[in-house]
């Protein structure tokens, strides 16, 4: 089957059968055509609480379905490929952080968004990469835990100096791949085109950038910034959705090596036989969870 035909009868049968389909940024570009939404994590659930639709299909990975979940908790949420995980998500247990707060009283435990139902449900409040400097900002605490990535944590931390920001050994294991050495080379390659990277890059990848944002906030520089080249330092299909977007402006990837092996999981294959319930995995949380871990996510957006 050509992959139009996969496209044409994936947007009948979402209509067909009640579904809305999310996208995160990194998948592919014939996934993010069929999409009713694409963007970042704490988007996808924003939209999806929105959506009149009574059932959610996430081409993502499993963090962001569940966060779907915990806001959206009377829909039917399905992943799309079960076995997208997140390895930073996946790296700290919630008895971890218990024991820190146990050890530690009067910190206030602040979560990215990029984390397990579980773990939001010993927390305090969750950011995003683009909202983490504003909300740490904001939390009356001047003594914060921040969890799980160290170089987000270490980026805050930067912009945040009035307060004690503690942080644990953690990320995300492709954006910490890339040495600094790789932003070098690149500028020496492409001298007109600023760097753009996520803060979830190394301090010292993140000294070298033009700008630094979360992932929308990286495609939204690109597509409003009167330059016409960009080295871009996320994952590398951002690369591909900023040429379709700004025909007219370059994109180089910072490192061939910011690739989400999670994200590639799905295919466009997959979210037809997942509307066709051959594949997936519906996402179910107990109430107790639910209520709990929603508990940072409500504060992120009062405080955001």
């Amino acid at each position: 089957m050509k992959m139009r035909d996969m496209q044409d009868q994936i947007m009948s049968l979402k209509k067909e059968k009640d579904v809305y389909i999310l996208a995160h940024s990194y998948q592919a570009r014939e996934i993010v055509e069929i999409a009713d939404f694409t963007g970042d994590s704490f988007q996808l659930s924003v939209m999806a609480q929105k959506a009149p639709q009574k059932n959610v299909l996430m081409c993502g990975v499993r963090f962001m379905a569940e966060t779907v979940k915990i806001l959206s908790e009377h829909k039917r949420v399905v992943l799309v490929n079960p076995l997208a995980g997140c390895p930073m998500a996946e790296q700290m247990e919630p008895e971890m952080i218990e024991y820190f707060k146990e050890k530690n009283p009067g910190y206030t435990i602040v979560a990215y968004i990029n984390t397990t139902a579980a773990l939001k449900t010993v927390c305090d409040v969750c950011v995003t990469s683009s909202t983490a400097v504003k909300i740490v900002n904001k939390i009356p605490s001047d003594r914060i835990l921040f969890i799980p990535d160290c170089n987000l944590g270490d980026y805050v931390k930067k912009q945040v100096p009035n307060k004690e920001i503690r942080l644990l050994q953690g990320g995300c294991p492709i954006h910490a791949a890339v040495k600094p050495g790789a932003v070098d080379e690149a500028k020496l390659k492409y001298p007109n085109a600023l760097v753009l990277v996520h803060p979830e890059c190394r301090p010292a990848v993140v000294e070298k950038a033009d700008y630094v944002g979360s992932t929308s906030g990286i495609m939204e520089y690109a597509k409003k910034s009167s330059n016409r080249e960009f080295i871009i330092g996320t994952e590398n299909s951002i690369v591909e959705h900023l040429q379709y977007m700004c025909p007219d402006k370059t994109f180089y990837p910072l490192s061939k090596e910011l690739v989400c092996p999670n994200m590639k999981l799905t295919t466009l294959v997959d979210v037809l036989r997942a509307l066709k319930g051959q594949v997936g995995e519906e996402i179910t949380l107990p109430s107790d969870t639910i209520k709990k871990a929603r508990r940072c996510i409500d504060e992120m957006i009062r405080l955001g």
